[in-house]
Formats: structure tokens, C-alpha cells, sequence
């Protein structure tokens, strides 16, 4: 398990020097237009690698001075999307939602105007599952996304959800989910035939019964509706209902013997044939994620990773889904390989007690933070507005707390892809998660960890104390805003990692690191047009917010950023300046 305590953290830094200046007023946020230069240095020997270990001192360069507008704004428009950039001149800073919300796009929510009103209602993420739908219906969903981004300016990414080689409904024969009566009898079957029978469901694995035994039970989606094999002929299997429930389309299903889950298939592939192809359709589509399915080893993640190098020019991250025992066990290896990870507690509580749910998924947002992936928190989170309007009071109290443990973002399932209120429960997630994040803060109960070192290198090492520095420096100062400038969004994901009380936008040139902040818990990514000179960016950014009224007299902002190396200035550094408009 990742180490809770930090070699070199930032309660290592002290304050080396402030020279000619007499102590700095934070309190009254009055500051003097002096370059102020402050040193820091590591008191004691920190590890980078292995058992090595260094005394160096970082200079950064704080500026505590005002910004004045004299530059024209960035060429190439205003990249920050509609959605936030009207939130921002409605709420201001402080209301800006930090916590991600995925939306899985199904047939309830497909058209046009439907997902318009997701992308305006705080959806970052669409999700395509790839267990339902052709290929020319997710096609024509990522088309309508895209336009939305393109001519409404939206920022909504697309993820590609793989089906995985393991044994789950493909369909029962009704687009919506089904009442299951109790004792009422079904057949399950690997027979592939077109249309829809009776109490009739195919299974896509033709050896889904194999060492399944009369008496057995069969269990759909850990609990929603409950079945025993009464009869086995062939590889189909003849079910009596015993406890009633809800039957939803590529339900999964799970069998149960004397109280222990009958384990089988082990030997299929994480990725089949048709998950290959689907990956290939994703690429050609240019989609943002992939969530790779039933991920039980790192191997998985680091050859599709390389798949993706080999085959694609765009940078497509890759999220492993932990929904089995299995993964749990390789946990950490497996967020060090990925880009982010799911936590499936559909499936995962399939195959854990259910008691566990609760603390595996506080321990699963721990590792992600500790390894700096973001993290997202998915299944059966309103699970009642499949079917109501209204959420139960016990589902807000889980939405709140995935919140409160700074999980990167919240995803609907059902909810949204096949439910009748796709908009309210997405309202329900934006206000409790907003509802949250406020009380946090005015408690604050921002939780601090001790972060586990990620950096190798000395490089990696003072840009990560860097980011634990800007970010605690934004807290305590109270500023308004953070601003970064990053070419691959490290830098902003190290500050995200943090948890800052003020909102992070990030400044970038690269169209793949703008969507693949979208699931960046408290990142707002821009896409701008960035030069060398880190001062005109800075000018030109703030000079670009300040145009569209999006910050005003008074504000404070603290800048997180890399100075390349210039004739002038042949030493590259990074500086965290504090600049408050005028």
C-alpha cells in the first residue's frame, strides 16, 4: 500500500530569506507593486529515488503586486467553455462546482437537444457504453457531442467504455428495464436470434453456465432482482424468480452457491475481440477516454496504453474499472499504471461483502490521491431516479459523501442513459455535490494528507513542492483563483491533487490536455495560444478574463508557472506569483 507519510514535504521548506523588504500584510490583501524574492530551501535531506538523497534550494520568484491590463488578449478566442464561463459570471469563484459529473449517454438521452441540455446542466464526460447500441448509434452520439463543442462551446469529453470478457446480459428484449415478478420463470441463453422472446435473455458468453449446478442462485446486478436455476439444458439454464425487482438491460449477473460466489471464466481475456474493435472504432472517432473493464492486473492497462502510442497521434487516456476482487488486491499497481480510475461498486459489490463498500472506496480515493489519478466514484448512485423524479434522502447522503471525500467526479449509469429524468438527476448531483464542497469549506474540513513523493528526479521533486507550496499559499491567503500554464496538464493535476480551496484554471495550447482536464477535480481547462515568454501569457490571460468581466477590481490571483530558459534569463525556474487586479 502506498506509504502514508512524505519524504521532502512541504512542512520541510522554510523561509530562507526576504531581501529588503520589511514583512509582507496578507491579511488586508493590500499588496505593494514590488518584485519580492523569496527563498526556499529543504531543511533535511529528501529521497528522490531510491535511497539517494539531496540539500538543495529552490528561488522562487513570488510576486505580490498588482496586474494591470495592457496586453491584447491571447489570439484564437476565448477558450474557456460556455458553461463555466457562466456559471463564473453568475456565482463567481467560490461557486464554482469542483466535483466532475460523467453522464452514460443511452437511449433515453441521445438526441441533440438532449444532450445540450447535459452539457449546459454541468456534464464533463459523456460516457458510451459499449455493451449497448451499434456502432453507427455511438457514432452518431460522438458526432453530436463534438458539434456541441464545436458551434455551442461546450468542453465535453467522450469516453469509451469497453464490455470486457465476462458474463453479463446483452438484452432481454425491452429498450427500458423490466419488473421482475416473483416466481416467475425465465430462460437464460447463449442462443443468438434477432427480436426478442418471453422471459427470454441472451447472454453474450456461450459458456456462461458452464459448472453451474441445479439450485444454484442468479443474481442480477448484485441485488436488484434474484433467480434459482431450477433446470440446466445445454448451456441454457431455466430460472424461478425467488425475490422480485428491477431487470435493466445489460444487467450484470453473478451466481451464488451455499452463500459464496461461484467463481468461473478466469481464463478470459480483459479484452476480447470485440473490446479490440471497439478500441479501434474509439481511435477512429477520436474519443478522449477509454475505461477499461474488469482490470485484474496492470499488464491489461500497459498494453492497451501502448496500443493506443502505436496507433493513435492523439493522447487517449486510459481508466481502469475496479469491480472485482481480484483488482483490489493489485490495486496499487494498477493506478500507477493507468490514467484515472472507476470504482464500479456495481460489480464490485458483487464480489465483496457489502459491508465493505463503504471503506474499500474511501481507500480507493486515498491510493488515486496519493498516486495523483483522478478518480471516479460510479453505480447505482441515484438509482432510484431510473424510475422517480426525486432521489432518496439515503442516495444524496452517498452522492455526499463520495463529495466529501474529494472523489474527482460523480457518474450517472442508468440513471441518465435509460431513465425518464437523465436532467433532474444530474441537477440532484450538481447541487449536492455544490452543497458540499461549500460546507467543506466553511468548516474547513479540507483533509490533509500526507502526500506520498511521486517525483524520481530532482526536476519532478521541486515541481511537485512547488504545487504543494502554491496551493497552501492560495489557502491561506484566501486568493480568488489559481491560474497554471502547462503544455500535458501535470502541473494542474499536482495542484487538483491538493484539493485547493479556489478554482484552478488551466491555461493550455494542446487540445488532448484540455479534454482530459475535464476530469480534473477543480481544474477548469482553456484552451489558448501560449508562447515562450511566460510573463506576456500571464499578461494576456489575465488581460483575457478581465475582458469577458470574468474578473474584476480587487480579485486576487496566484499564478503557477514555468519560465523557460531565455538569453536573458539562461536559468529555467518556476514561480508562484500573487497578483491582484486593478
Amino acid at each position: 500500500m502506498v506509504l502514508k507519510s512524505m519524504v521532502a514535504s512541504a512542512s520541510d521548506l522554510s523561509l530562507v530569506s526576504v531581501a529588503g523588504n520589511s514583512p509582507l500584510d496578507f491579511k488586508n490583501r493590500v499588496f505593494g507593486g514590488r518584485l519580492i524574492s523569496l527563498g526556499f530551501r529543504f531543511n533535511k535531506g529528501s529521497k528522490c529515488k531510491g535511497n539517494e538523497r539531496f540539500n538543495f534550494e529552490v528561488r522562487a520568484a513570488v510576486e505580490v503586486g498588482v496586474e494591470r491590463s495592457k496586453s491584447k488578449a491571447l489570439e484564437g478566442g476565448f477558450g474557456l467553455d460556455v458553461v463555466s464561463e457562466a456559471e463564473l459570471t453568475v456565482k463567481g469563484f467560490a461557486g464554482l462546482r469542483k466535483t466532475k459529473l460523467v453522464c452514460t449517454v443511452g437511449p433515453a438521452c441521445s438526441s441533440l437537444e438532449d444532450l445540450e441540455n447535459l452539457a449546459l446542466g454541468g456534464m464533463s464526460v459523456a460516457r458510451l457504453n459499449m455493451c449497448h447500441g451499434t456502432r453507427d448509434w455511438h457514432r452518431d452520439v460522438i458526432g453530436k457531442i463534438k458539434k456541441l463543442n464545436e458551434e455551442k462551446g461546450f468542453c465535453v469529453s467522450v469516453m469509451i467504455d469497453t464490455e470486457g470478457s465476462q458474463i453479463h446480459v446483452v438484452d432481454h428484449g425491452a429498450p427500458s428495464s423490466v419488473k421482475v415478478e416473483e416466481g416467475s420463470n425465465w430462460v437464460f441463453t447463449a442462443e443468438h436470434f434477432e427480436g426478442s422472446r418471453p422471459f427470454t435473455v441472451q447472454t453474450n458468453y456461450r459458456g456462461f453456465s458452464e459448472g453451474i449446478e441445479m439450485g444454484d442462485e442468479l443474481v442480477i446486478d448484485g441485488g436488484m432482482a434474484c433467480f434459482e436455476v431450477v433446470e440446466k439444458t445445454g448451456n441454457d439454464l431455466h430460472c424461478k424468480c425467488i425475490d422480485a425487482g428491477l431487470f435493466l438491460p445489460g444487467a450484470k449477473l453473478s451466481f451464488w452457491r451455499d452463500g459464496k460466489l461461484v467463481r468461473g471464466n478466469n481464463k478470459l481475456p480483459t479484452l476480447s475481440t470485440k473490446d479490440w474493435a471497439d478500441i479501434d472504432f474509439g481511435i477512429a472517432e477520436g474519443v478522449d477516454f477509454f475505461a477499461l473493464s474488469f482490470v485484474n492486473h496492470a499488464d491489461s492497462v500497459k498494453d492497451l496504453k501502448n496500443y493506443l502510442s502505436s496507433k493513435s497521434t492523439k493522447s487517449i487516456k486510459v481508466l481502469a474499472k475496479i469491480e472485482s476482487s481480484e483488482s483490489l488486491h493489485k490495486l496499487e499497481e494498477i493506478v500507477r499504471a493507468s490514467d484515472g480510475i472507476m470504482v464500479a461498486r456495481g460489480d464490485l459489490g458483487v464480489e465483496i461483502p457489502l459491508e465493505q463498500i463503504p471503506t474499500v472506496q474511501e481507500d480507493i480515493i486515498y491510493v488515486c490521491r496519493q498516486l495523483n489519478k483522478p478518480v471516479i466514484v460510479a453505480s447505482q448512485l441515484l438509482e432510484s431516479m431510473v424510475e422517480y423524479p426525486t432521489p432518496t434522502r439515503a442516495e444524496v447522503a452517498d452522492v455526499s459523501e463520495a463529495v466529501r471525500q474529494y472523489a474527482d467526479a460523480l457518474m450517472l449509469s442508468g440513471e441518465s442513459a435509460i431513465g425518464s429524468y437523465a436532467q433532474k438527476a444530474l441537477a440532484v448531483l450538481d447541487m449536492a455535490s455544490s452543497r458540499m464542497e461549500s460546507w467543506s469549506r466553511e468548516e474547513n474540513r479540507q483533509n490533509l494528507v500526507n502526500y506520498h513523493q511521486l517525483g524520481a528526479s530532482l526536476p519532478e521533486c521541486i515541481t511537485e513542492q512547488i504545487c504543494n507550496c502554491a496551493v497552501e499559499m492560495a489557502n491561506n491567503l484566501g486568493v480568488d483563483a489559481i491560474f497554471v500554464y502547462t503544455k500535458y496538464g501535470h502541473m494542474a493535476s499536482l495542484l487538483s491533487r491538493n484539493r485547493p480551496n479556489p478554482p484552478i484554471f488551466a491555461f493550455t495550447n494542446d487540445d488532448s490536455t484540455r479534454m482530459a482536464l475535464t476530469l480534473q477535480w477543480g481544474v477548469v481547462p482553456l484552451l489558448v495560444d501560449l508562447s515562450d515568454d511566460a510573463e506576456s501569457n500571464i499578461s494576456k490571460s489575465v488581460q483575457l478574463m478581465k475582458s469577458r468581466g470574468l474578473i474584476s477590481q480587487g480579485d486576487v490571483v496566484l499564478v503557477v508557472s514555468d519560465v523557460a530558459p531565455t538569453r536573458a534569463t539562461p536559468m529555467a525556474f518556476q514561480s508562484i506569483q500573487v497578483k491582484t487586479i486593478i
